[in-house]
């Protein structure tokens, strides 16, 4: 299913998340949470972009300007100039929490999941942000993650990570919820957290598996696929991208580990034989 999985990038980081293949650009970006840090390579070597609050997920707006994640908010990001614009507000007057996990839909919406910044209980939601207004969709989360979308629109994937599932929600033909979540796949039994999570263009969901060394993949009716078992032990979430978008990208962490080895913290890649979805345009209005 996969080959060789190899390290992209020698910089460690203390909290990878946030992996995005920009389409237009053929460039992957990602974030170090918690040293507030935005990541690429360009053909130059590496580029890294320092925040003064928690960044943690991003859009693509346009060719040159991308739509971040942060503690209090959603802003454009220039990438030629690393100039910022405030775009809405989220979670500003909430000390206690930041964002975490997001992409974009398929309508051009953005959703976007916050939680505490030391996992407080309950303290975070999910939000879409959509033709400018910033909807919560769900409240009571502990660690938002696993947001992605089928190809066929017809459903959105979360999880809340202590809950150990990933679940799935029916959406409307504008892209909002209708109906109840349902369980999608449960892993308390096999004591598994679930992280971030990407869906392939046969509607497919790779998860990445915090504390687990792997990425699984899942059918659409819920049952494993196929696992990739990787050497960083806390990998947190896969992208897709390379020229077809057959490279699977995964950030990785070294938060709370006692010792690291050398790809825990880095962005892994791998050749996978199916293709994923190319990210979706975030519109703004």
């Amino acid at each position: 299913m996969s080959g060789a999985v190899q390290i992209i990038d020698e910089r460690v980081c203390h909290l990878g998340e946030g992996p995005l293949w920009h389409p237009e650009r053929g460039q992957l970006f990602w974030f170090d949470i918690n040293a507030k840090q935005l990541l690429t390579r360009e053909a130059s070597g590496p580029l890294m972009w320092q925040f003064d609050e928690h960044v943690s997920a991003a859009g693509w707006l346009d060719h040159d300007t991308l739509l971040i994640a942060s503690e209090t908010a959603l802003f454009r990001f220039d990438i030629a100039t690393g100039t910022s614009e405030h775009v809405i507000d989220l979670e500003a007057d909430n000390p206690v929490t930041r964002s975490n996990d997001g992409r974009a839909d398929p309508w051009g919406g953005f959703w976007i999941g916050t939680m505490g910044k030391q996992a407080e209980d309950c303290a975070g939601a999910i939000y879409r942000f959509y033709q400018g207004k910033l909807e919560p969709l769900y409240h009571d989360i502990t660690i938002s993650n696993a947001i992605c979308f089928s190809p066929d629109r017809n459903f959105a994937y979360y999880a809340d990570t202590p809950t150990r599932q990933i679940m799935r929600q029916t959406l409307d033909s504008e892209g909002w919820p209708t109906g109840p979540a349902t369980v999608f796949v449960d892993l308390n039994a096999e004591g598994l957290n679930p992280d971030g999570a990407v869906v392939d263009s046969e509607g497919y969901l790779w998860n990445a598996q915090w504390g687990a060394h792997r990425v699984t993949r899942y059918a659409p009716e819920g049952r494993v696929d196929s696992t990739v078992n990787l050497a960083a032990s806390q990998p947190s979430c896969p992208a897709f991208g390379g020229q077809d978008l057959t490279n699977l990208y995964v950030t990785s962490a070294t938060e709370s580990l006692s010792e690291a080895n050398d790809a825990d913290g880095r962005v892994l890649s791998l050749p996978v034989a199916v293709v994923g979805q190319a990210e979706h345009r975030v519109k703004l209005v």
